[in-house]
């Protein structure tokens, strides 16, 4: 019934950029609070952004400045746009909402940065 399918990831250079994309179904998608995580292999998971219902967003340090998360609720869809991307910024991002105790997570969509 809820799915997240989050699409957009790939190779890229160190500098370059990328725009992942999550699109959601079977949710009142405008009242969720909308999160991008990552996960590299060995390390933990670390939540990126988070835009909420009423459009507020938080960046972890590390991308601020980089990384702008959005929503369009008409759409039922959340973005991540990755800027001046950096080799540790390579992960699996998973998109993930959230309302109350409620939360469903995505599969995940690979962001390699190397030259």
């Amino acid at each position: 019934q809820v799915q997240l399918v989050e699409s957009g990831g790939g190779l890229v250079q160190p500098g370059g950029s990328l725009r992942l994309v999550c699109a959601a179904s079977g949710i009142r998608f405008s009242i969720y609070v909308m999160e991008w995580y990552r996960q590299a292999p060995g390390k933990e998971r670390e939540l990126v952004a988070r835009i909420t219902n009423d459009y507020a967003t938080e960046y972890v340090e590390s991308v601020k400045g980089r990384f702008t998360i959005s929503r369009d609720n008409a759409k039922n869809t959340v973005y991540l746009q990755m800027n001046s991307l950096k080799p540790e910024d390579t992960a699996g991002y998973i998109c993930r909402a959230g309302y109350a105790y409620l939360a469903y997570w995505g599969r995940g969509t690979q962001v390699t940065v190397s030259s």
